[in-house]
């Protein structure tokens, strides 16, 4: 392994987690009523919509400490593909103002946690390089 691919991970996992973070404590002080109403418009139980504390507070603290990462990256990738399908499927074939594709955002979000549970944490974690599931 090159001596800079565990500083990468890190990397990595910190922009993908902190960025995160900051949806998480929107809904956090906001709340998820526009979430859970959603829910129930499609029929769904509106608890559900509290997994997205998981995936946007939990999932994250525990990517960017190195703790779990690999199954709680997979937990982003699946919020992100939930809220793809909830939120933004009229903009799946759209190019924002700039000219980017409209949901590119999301789109790296995802992308972002799919390598990391590719990759795994690295040196610089608390789980360290040998740790389970990093």
């Amino acid at each position: 392994m090159h001596s800079t691919d565990d500083a990468g991970k890190l990397l990595l996992r910190a922009v993908l987690a902190i960025l995160l973070l900051f949806h998480g404590v929107s809904k956090l002080s906001g709340g998820i009523g526009f979430i859970t109403g959603m829910l129930q418009g499609l029929g769904l139980p509106a608890f559900l919509g509290y997994g997205v504390y998981v995936g946007e507070v939990v999932a994250p603290l525990l990517i960017l400490v190195g703790l779990y990462t690999r199954p709680a990256a997979l937990v982003v990738a699946i919020n992100m593909v939930v809220a793809l399908l909830l939120v933004h499927t009229g903009q799946f074939f759209t190019l924002g103002d700039t000219g980017g594709w409209a949901l590119e955002l999301q789109g790296m979000y995802l992308g972002g946690a799919l390598a990391v549970a590719l990759l795994g944490a690295g040196r610089y974690s608390l789980g360290g390089i040998n740790g389970r599931f990093n």
